[in-house]
């Protein structure tokens, strides 16, 4: 029982190579479809059989790998034998015999070698065709790749000098893609040259349709990085705020640092760096504060319903005109905004030299003395309160009465801290100046 089990891996195998026996055809290649057709002459000699088997045999000793092909013929019936490197080249014996005039049926029976030397030597011997042929194309590859270095080269000192692009590109950014594309532009110059030499413009056009495929994926991968390279360009060109500029964008306000071919720097009034990416940034609204030096602050004030309008806003606004900081030109303005079930609502503006006078400052000032001015003429302010009056209760004394403030109470406000943020940002721009697209001489928008 023991032994039989032992030999159950040699009966698998032997079984295993009798099927593949059994299913290998028999008779090598012979077939049917690709026989010759038309017409069988009567006549019949041993004449006739021999020519075509000369002629067929001369024809195989012209052609490689078929030295061991032997060819009878009988009744015009040809049997080939023997064996072929591979199994396409016994294949290709019914096509070839087929066209002799006077066969009548092929019975192909040439099987694939397999002896190793036969079928190592025809690769060996490609492999020395291909280096004699390697050796001889040597020295015209060598002027092809010395012509092509020539123009690299070339465009290579082209690029790195400075004067020509410096002076054509608005920044650095844009003159070093200049150079990239000098650059790639004599590459492909110089590729187009060695493959002419070589004579193969034709692959030319191969390589070029394989690149713009792989360029064509990568952009889809990394859309968002071209999109921000394109914005980072465009915003280089027309720049839409200069360094120092007090800008807001997407919600985000700050001062100006830098842009980078990445990412626009601000610095907040909290001291923060905000950096927005510059394909958001060109698609974003931009609000820049700076560009005018004149700049208006606007503030609300409500009154009793029961307050003469035309008095509150005559006082407020004599109020405003009177303040040092409000510029004469832009005048000062107001207006009723709102009507309420217990409050009107009235609307003051006025300018400033925001370069000047600090804008926080000067509307906070404007606001308290505006406010002290109104409780000065007793304009009373609507309130959510309650008094409780009893018949002993005193008059208020109008020596209680506030007091409109002279010009001696005005706070300073000038734009000092405006002027220290931007001596910080000048600092910062200072030790990153390679790195910055700014320009004050570039176009504006």
């Amino acid at each position: 029982m023991f032994r039989f089990l032992s030999c159950v891996p040699f009966l698998t195998a032997v079984a295993f190579v009798a099927f593949f026996i059994f299913l290998a055809p028999v008779g090598g290649y012979a077939q049917t479809a690709d026989q010759p057709s038309g017409t069988i002459a009567v006549e019949d000699s041993a004449t006739q059989d021999a020519a075509i088997a000369v002629r067929i045999r001369d024809i195989l000793s012209e052609l490689e790998g078929y030295t061991n092909v032997t060819v009878t013929v009988s009744s015009g019936i040809v049997t080939l034998r023997g064996t072929t490197v591979d199994a396409p080249s016994a294949m290709r014996l019914n096509d070839l015999v087929g066209r002799v005039e006077g066969v009548v049926a092929i019975e192909n029976e040439v099987t694939e070698t397999t002896d190793v030397v036969e079928r190592l030597n025809p690769a060996v011997e490609r492999f020395k065709a291909r280096m004699y042929q390697i050796v001889a194309f040597l020295p015209l590859a060598i002027v092809a790749l010395t012509a092509m270095a020539l123009v690299v080269a070339l465009g290579i000192l082209l690029a790195r000098m400075r004067y020509p692009w410096d002076r054509i590109a608005p920044n650095a950014f844009i003159a070093d893609i200049y150079r990239q594309v000098v650059r790639l532009a004599f590459f492909i110059a110089g590729l187009v040259i060695a493959l002419d030499i070589l004579g193969a413009t034709a692959l030319l056009g191969t390589i070029l349709g394989a690149a713009g495929i792989v360029g064509l994926a990568i952009g889809f991968a990394v859309k968002d990085t071209v999109e921000n390279f394109i914005a980072s360009i465009m915003l280089s060109i027309r720049q839409p705020f200069r360094p120092n500029d007090t800008i807001e964008i997407d919600g985000d306000v700050g001062k100006v640092i830098r842009l980078t071919s990445r990412a626009t720097i601000l610095l907040s009034f909290d001291g923060n760096h905000i950096r927005i990416p510059n394909s958001t940034v060109f698609k974003s609204r931009i609000v820049n504060y700076s560009r005018n030096d004149e700049r208006r602050f606007v503030f609300d004030l409500g009154v009793a319903p029961n307050t003469d309008l035309a008095q509150a806003q005559s006082l407020g606004l004599h109020t405003l005109n009177d303040l040092p900081f409000v510029l004469e030109t832009p005048a000062a303005a107001t207006w009723i905004e709102t009507v309420g079930d217990s409050t009107i609502t009235l609307r003051f503006a006025a300018w400033i030299d925001q370069h000047k006078t600090s804008f926080a400052g000067a509307r906070g000032e404007a606001i308290r003395l505006t406010m002290a001015a109104f409780d000065g003429a007793d304009i009373a302010m609507p309130e959510p309160t309650f008094r409780i009056m009893s018949p002993q209760a005193a008059p208020e004394s109008s020596s209680d009465a506030h007091v409109a403030p002279t010009p001696t109470d005005m706070q300073q406000v000038t734009a000092q801290a405006d002027q220290e943020l931007s001596e910080i940002i000048d600092q910062e721009r200072a030790v990153l100046a390679d790195d910055d697209l700014l320009n004050r001489t570039a176009p504006e928008e």
